[in-house]
């Protein structure tokens, strides 16, 4: 007989056990967890147990910090000892861009509230005499995290689990999902082993569960193709090695406390204290994937040969740093599979295109995120959502449509490798690259463009110069202002006084049609539908009253619309509208949606010279009016002819100037592209990345999607109120409404240092009191000085305002000011001709 249940959880190592242990504490009493072997039989069992805080996305900082004060209550709750050693987490720097990095991390540290120290090299001597100090600049030390015993965490968590009513099931491997409707029919094998491999028996079993969550860590290839669906996680090998007891260590441990974990992230490599010796773990150029197809049936708690060749420079770099490691010889070796993503976060959240399955998968630091990851997914689904943003570790970060196991491979492999490379803000991997390009990509690279990836696609994120000196390093990135800096001030100010060329062709774009579109559409989204030929600004919720997908809707027809969203997150939002359609439609009558994101390029026009530009080119009876403001409004859609491309002409433009976006047929895109070169050069028309854009839309206020908008801030508390009709109803008003103001999205303008803008990571202060932090960051050529948008408390939001922003390190002044600080009128938007 079936057996039925509220959550069934597939995967027993730290994260699974994790998931079932906080479901079952907010209330859900009917959770079963299946392991395919025994706990923590995959990664968990040879993972290095660390626990850092350091992390540059701010879900996963709160995901660390959570674990971290999670794992020191599960003695007390379950009697058993977690194995956690709270020694502390000392990150070392050789350089000061090491430290910089260091800066910019702390203060997104202090909006989580992650306490952290400063240090000198003499402090680091002085504390801990066995390090090498001569050639660091410093370092960052973390009090409050160490490392802990992975079995032993598993097991505490899986017994509070049982202690609150889970029951956890062994040597169960899943073969078959299927959705019955309203519920899954999870079906499999129980497990036997035979010469010590693990084999299916005859015995099956079936379970049948409301909802379903996989964590099956080095398998996740195996549960994508159950699902049918593509996910990025694909192990990469990860040596560590445990040497002979270091006699200096043990004379050292007589009078001291254990030694602090040590990152040496110039030298990519850890090491900790283990039983007198150490442990080294490199994250070393040329680790591969493996596992691309599936774990084999063969491979249990195995290992791979280790490769002592591939590590040899780390090894003698912990030579360097700790002197007293040389003479001693090698213990034990581990060269084992750790899941990875392409950018080495997690995939969590709900799985793509299918209901009532959550993912938990794609873990590259599952011990440290074990805890937090269980928190905050049984917030999403029991309560509806997560009390931070979880969007930007959503499984559907990376296209289903696109996606393909070469590129996870190759990209989990740079992530790797990646570990301790310095993590610049405006970083651009270049694995896999170039996949996705538009037409017009070869002509602007030839133009200088230098390309950023969103979704997949090259997106140029600014114009550097053609014929650059030999010494000129289009690579040239910095924690302060990189050597793009420049190139991007002279194309936002060109966008100010002349004219910009914009590529956004990698917009999101879905049309939404049919008898039920319009009803449809009136409940997705909060602001009044516009009327045809017209556009609007608009917000679809969460159940939470959040804010979970911004759309511009053009009105092409009654009952025909066309929705754009961000580019970076095109299957996120693709799936959250197929649902809502899907739910609704027996409702309002029949909808159809069709992705048109590759069937349009979209290029924006704008700048005082926008008009003269586009007079030049464009097909009409009367091209002096055609591009008034009486036959051609702000804020409408005219279908034009621009020579012989046909264009949808949208007035609007998210630099805040007088603008069109051109929506015009993807296999046109090189001939107007030409044409619009061609016709802007006497005007004096600049082509303009998206940095430069980014800077442009601070100066507007303009909120932008995944930075001032997420699932963790209403419309209202991100100042949106005009685009909130409330006179209708709509998904998600009464729960927006009833979470009230909790904070307030400002725009302030900021007096930082010379070399440098921030980047929408950094805390803000009222004196010696945190009271917001930044979202967005950059600089604005209106004004010449930083500028940066971000969430305070309700009463520190007023405008004259003076706050402090912590950048580098020390408190800069900064000033709230009015929404759109460079034309609060709009007068240059709607200027007529």
């Amino acid at each position: 007989m079936a057996k039925h249940v509220k959550a069934l959880v597939v995967g027993g190592g730290a994260v699974g056990t994790s998931i079932a242990y906080h479901l079952a504490k907010a209330g859900w009493s009917d959770v079963v967890l299946l392991e395919r072997d025994e706990l923590t039989s995959g990664s968990t069992w040879h993972a290095a147990g660390l626990l850092p805080l350091f992390n540059m996305s701010y879900a996963t900082s709160h995901i660390h910090d959570y674990s971290v004060k999670f794992y020191k209550t599960l003695e007390e709750e379950t009697g058993l000892d977690a194995g956690f050693f709270v020694v502390g987490n000392l990150r070392m720097a050789q350089t000061q861009e090491r430290m910089d990095e260091y800066e910019l991390y702390a203060s997104t540290a202090e909006t989580v509230g992650v306490p952290y120290e400063w240090m000198t090299p003499a402090q680091i001597k002085d504390r801990w005499p066995l390090v090498h100090t001569d050639d660091l600049k410093g370092a960052i030390f973390h009090p409050t995290d160490g490392y802990i015993n992975p079995a032993d965490v598993t097991m505490a968590m899986a017994k509070g689990a049982r202690q609150r009513g889970v029951e956890i099931l062994r040597k169960r491997q899943v073969d078959s999902y299927e959705w019955a409707g309203d519920h899954w029919i999870v079906k499999g094998r129980i497990m036997g082993e035979k010469g010590g491999n693990l084999i299916g028996t005859e015995e099956e079993f079936e379970i049948h569960a409301e909802h379903v969550v996989t964590a099956t860590g080095n398998h996740a290839q195996r549960t994508a193709q159950l699902l049918g669906i593509k996910m990025p996680a694909i192990p990469v090998e990860h040596q560590f090695i445990v040497t002979e007891p270091d006699p200096a260590l043990v004379e050292y441990r007589k009078s001291h406390e254990q030694h602090p974990v040590l990152r040496d992230a110039d030298a990519k490599w850890y090491v900790r204290e283990e039983r007198g010796g150490w442990i080294l773990g490199p994250y070393e150029e040329g680790a591969p994937a493996r596992f691309e197809h599936g774990v084999p049936d063969s491979f249990r708690a195995d290992l791979f040969p280790l490769d002592l060749d591939r590590i040899e420079e780390e090894y003698m770099s912990m030579i360097h740093r700790i002197p007293s490691s040389e003479t001693v010889g090698l213990k034990d070796d581990y060269n084992g599979p750790i899941c990875y993503t392409p950018d080495g976060n997690p995939l969590v959240g709900p799985a793509p295109g299918l209901r009532n399955m959550w993912l938990a998968e794609g873990f590259s630091f599952g011990i440290t995120a074990a805890g937090g990851t269980g928190y905050y997914l049984a917030q999403m689904m029991v309560e509806g959502e997560a009390e931070i943003d979880m969007a930007s570790l959503d499984p559907k970060r990376y296209g289903q449509d696109w996606m393909t196991t070469e590129y996870g491979a190759r990209k989990n492999e740079e992530a790797y490798s990646h570990v301790y490379i310095l993590h610049h803000p405006d970083e651009e991997r270049e694995a896999c690259r170039p996949l996705r390009t538009a037409p017009a990509y070869d002509r602007q690279k030839a133009l200088g463009a230098q390309f950023g990836v969103v979704n997949g696609f090259e997106r140029p994120n600014y114009y550097g110069p053609v014929d650059a000196p030999e010494d000129f390093d289009h690579a040239s990135r910095s924690f302060r202002r990189g050597g793009w800096w420049q190139y991007a001030r002279d194309e936002a100010d060109a966008v100010r006084t002349t004219a910009g060329l914009i590529d956004a062709s990698a917009f999101a774009k879905h049309l939404v049609k049919g008898p039920g579109a319009a009803a449809f559409l009136d409940w997705f989204t909060t602001n009044r539908l516009p009327k045809v030929g017209r556009i609007n600004l608009t917000y679809a919720l969460t159940d939470a009253g959040t804010t979970r997908t911004e759309y511009t809707i053009i009105r092409e027809a009654e009952d025909r619309f066309m929705l754009i969203s961000s580019g970076g997150l095109h299957a996120y939002d693709e799936d959250f509208l197929m649902k809502a359609v899907e739910d609704k439609e027996p409702e309002f009558g029949r909808i159809e949606v069709e992705d048109w994101t590759t069937r349009q390029g979209v290029f924006a026009l704008a700048g005082p010279k926008a008009r003269d530009i586009l007079k030049e080119l464009i097909v009409d009876a009367d091209p002096e009016t055609a591009l008034s403001n009486k036959r051609f409004p702000w804020l409408s859609m005219r279908k034009i002819e621009l020579k012989m491309c046909p264009v949808n002409a949208v007035r609007v433009a998210y630099t805040g100037e007088l603008g069109w976006e051109l929506h015009h047929p993807i296999e046109m895109q090189n001939y107007l592209w030409d044409r619009l070169m061609e016709a802007g050069e006497k005007h004096g028309m600049k082509l303009v990345g998206a940095r430069a854009q980014n800077w442009l839309r601070q100066e507007k206020s303009y909120r932008a999607f995944g930075t001032e908008l997420g699932r963790d801030a209403t419309p209202l508390e991100a100042g949106l109120d005009r685009f909130v009709d409330l006179d209708k109803e709509f998904h998600g008003k009464a729960a927006m409404i009833d979470t009230g103001i909790r904070s307030k999205c400002v725009t302030l303008l900021i007096d930082g240092p010379e070399d440098a803008d921030p980047w929408g990571r950094e805390a803000l202060y009222d004196g010696d009191t945190r009271v917001g932090r930044l979202t967005s960051g950059g600089y604005a050529v209106a004004f010449g000085k930083s500028i940066g948008m971000g969430y305070v408390q309700p009463d520190k939001a007023e405008v004259g305002t003076r706050l402090k922003v912590k950048m580098q390190n020390r408190l800069w002044d900064a000033e709230i000011v009015e929404d759109s600080p460079h034309d609060p009128t709009n007068a240059r938007i709607r200027q007529d001709g």
